[in-house]
């Protein structure tokens, strides 16, 4: 009875043991098991587990076995199956050799739950191609090196870039001289300087005297127009009322605001006689026009300022063209953008010629 026990106690075990690792497949294959040097084969490895079973895939480094080089891992494909009890990795290579051999791939690992468990072997032949050496004709020596056949289209945006590289280098260096050579128009003007009121009615007085002919012909009315004239402007420009557009008697009322009565007598005199020779043809004897000019230019002496410059010199001014100044600064920014414009064509052909040379 106790054997029969026992006996029956060893199926069990020898029953879970063999369900415990029946719940683990590994499968590898290979799409071909021959191929030319050079060429490509996939390797695909595929392990079913439970779900719940710590697993472990094989790690390669560059090869699966010396003459087989890894080109490529795919990523692992999951599954789960039996409604998520159980669990499916597929793991492919693409592989390659450059020797011909017949290799023999060993039996991958895996572990699950650090158990070890293993596929079958694989085969893979690697062939190379045959050479017919009897027909030696067959084979040609090399050829000559060919050269690429000129494409104007490929040439045209270069071309353009160093049309516009010549054209604005061209702008830019004339613009240039231009900027260079193109001083702004300064001018130094001598101004006049404005000489005082009395030293301008002498001087008229002086002019009047000198003209021998205006005495000898006789001519009182112009005499007078001229002598009184010249009063009149310098009382405009030394007492500052517009005498050139008052009568005589408006005149004489104006002085006396600001003159004595004494020193305005023989003024007023000669006022009175220029007015009868223009107004009544009044022609006086010569000696009666000389007194009446050296009375005006007594009046003149005796009223004048005596604190201003009688020989004032000349004084310089400076005058700058503004529109030679504003061509310069248009020259200048011409400058600043063609230099840009240059610069952006420069680069341009640079990268056009690289990527067309490259």
């Amino acid at each position: 009875m106790k054997k029969i026990i026992y006996i029956f106690s060893l199926l069990i075990s020898f029953a879970f043991t063999s369900t415990a690792q029946n719940s683990v497949v590994v499968n590898a294959e290979i799409d071909s098991c021959q191929r030319l040097i050079g060429e490509q084969a996939r390797i695909k490895l595929k392990v079913t587990c439970d779900a719940n079973q710590r697993l472990l895939m094989p790690s390669f480094d560059k090869e699966i076995i010396e003459g087989i080089e890894i080109v490529d891992r795919i990523k692992p494909d999951t599954q789960l199956l039996n409604d998520g009890k159980r669990l499916s990795i597929t793991q492919e290579y693409v592989v390659t050799s450059f020797d011909t051999a017949l290799y023999v791939i060993p039996p991958f690992e895996v572990l699950v739950e650090g158990d070890p468990y293993f596929s079958q072997e694989l085969a893979f032949a690697v062939y190379t191609i045959p050479v017919d050496t009897t027909n030696l004709e067959q084979f040609f020596g090399p050829k000559e090196v060919w050269g690429i056949p000129f494409a104007w289209e490929d040439w045209q945006g270069s071309v353009l870039y160093l049309f516009l590289l010549i054209v604005t280098a061209i702008a830019l260096t004339w613009i240039t001289i231009r900027y260079i050579n193109n001083k702004p128009i300064i001018r130094i003007v001598k101004v006049k300087p404005k000489l005082p009121a009395h030293v301008v009615a002498l001087n008229k007085i002086q002019d009047i005297k000198a003209d021998n002919q205006l005495r000898q012909t006789g001519n009182a009315k112009e005499y007078y127009t001229m002598l009184t004239d010249a009063l009149r402007e310098y009382l405009f420009e030394r007492f500052g009322f517009n005498a050139t557009e008052m009568t005589t008697s408006e005149i004489v009322d104006h002085l006396l605001k600001i003159q004595d009565k004494e020193s305005i007598k023989e003024l007023r005199e000669l006022l009175e006689m220029a007015d009868l020779v223009k107004f009544a043809k009044y022609n006086p004897p010569l000696n009666e026009n000389d007194r009446n000019l050296l009375n005006a230019m007594e009046f003149v002496n005796n009223t004048k300022q005596t604190d201003v410059d009688e020989n004032p010199q000349p004084t310089e001014k400076k005058i700058v063209n503004e529109r030679s100044v504003m061509a310069k600064r248009l020259l200048l920014l011409s400058i600043i953008l063609l230099s840009i414009a240059t610069i952006t064509v420069l680069v341009l052909l640079i990268l056009d010629l690289y990527y067309l040379l490259s």
